[in-house]
This record gives C-alpha cells, sequence and structure tokens, in this order.
C-alpha cells in the first residue's frame, strides 16, 4: 500500500510540474453502423452523420497527454428506427509520436439523446483509437474509431444484440 501511494504522489507531483492545459474545438463527419448479433434479417445501411464538441488536452509529461471531451455525435444506422444520437463523453490517452503525429487510446460513454425508440438504453460505453495530425500548431485533423462494449437494445425488448461501431474524420481547433 505504502508503494502504492509514493508512486500515486510521484506522478501527481511530476504531472503538477510539468502540466500545461490546451482548450479546443473539434468537428467532422461519421461514418457509423450497428453491429447485430445475430445477423438481422432486415436493411441495416451504415449511415452518415456529424459531430462536434469541446476538449481540453492535459499534457501529463511532454509527449503525454490525457484528452477529454463533451461532443454531440449522429450514429447509428440509415433506417430511422436505427438512428442514434449521442451527448458523448470521451476520454483518451494520447501519445505525441512526432512534433505532428500522435496516436490515442481509450474510451467514452454515450448519453442517448433522440427519442424515437424506448427499448434502446439510455447509456451505453465504447472503446476508442485515434490519429491526430497537426497541421499548424493550433489546427489538426484527426481520424478516430469507436466500437461498443455495451449493447444498445435494452435486453428486454429484443433477441437482438447490438453495438454502436464508428468511424470519425474531424478537423479542430487548438486555442
Amino acid at each position: 500500500m505504502k508503494k502504492i501511494i509514493a508512486l500515486i504522489t510521484i506522478i501527481l507531483f511530476t504531472t503538477v510540474g510539468f502540466s500545461q492545459t490546451t482548450y479546443g474545438i473539434r468537428s467532422g463527419i461519421n461514418v457509423s453502423n450497428l453491429d447485430f448479433d445475430p445477423a438481422p434479417t432486415f436493411d441495416n445501411t451504415h449511415r452518415n452523420g456529424f459531430f462536434f464538441g469541446g476538449f481540453v488536452d492535459w499534457y501529463v509529461t511532454e509527449s503525454t497527454s490525457l484528452i477529454t471531451e463533451l461532443q454531440y455525435s449522429a450514429e447509428g444506422a440509415k433506417a430511422k428506427e436505427l438512428k442514434a444520437d449521442y451527448l458523448q463523453l470521451p476520454v483518451l490517452l494520447q501519445l505525441d509520436l512526432t512534433y505532428k503525429l500522435s496516436v490515442g487510446v481509450g474510451g467514452q460513454a454515450n448519453l442517448k439523446t433522440w427519442r424515437f425508440q424506448d427499448n434502446y438504453n439510455t447509456i451505453t460505453f465504447s472503446g476508442l483509437l485515434g490519429v491526430e495530425y497537426m497541421i499548424t500548431d493550433e489546427v489538426f485533423i484527426d481520424a478516430r474509431y469507436s466500437y461498443g462494449f455495451s449493447n444498445v437494445i435494452d435486453d428486454r425488448f429484443s433477441e437482438f444484440e447490438a453495438k454502436n461501431s464508428n468511424i470519425q474524420f474531424g478537423i479542430g481547433f487548438k486555442i
């Protein structure tokens, strides 16, 4: 236990000693779908949507940062009854490979914001992978892939299990 407390203390002091915080906005397009199990007998065409939101980027070392965001994202599939819009809270650990190129891994909580179907779970969770390229010191482009850890359909209403699968292509501005 003493070793854990000592390790946490060292991490906190080195984090506070280096700590740089950046704020910004990002927006872009989604290509999303629902991954059903078992395979559906109905049309499950992907949905093209959009996302937008803001972020806070906390550098914990010179090349590692923790990014938290709040974003709106239009996901799901093309059919009206399969569209899924979310308010999302992504958290990513990002590693700078070079001055301009970074990769990230993390997760996100998704809060359902649409009312069309009440047989969908209100809160779901997803894993994230991403890559970011800095065009200038303030402007970047990025791509992310997220895959749902949890079923978006309430088990009480369907024999199907469906998980969100989403690719985002975005542009962002650091303030």
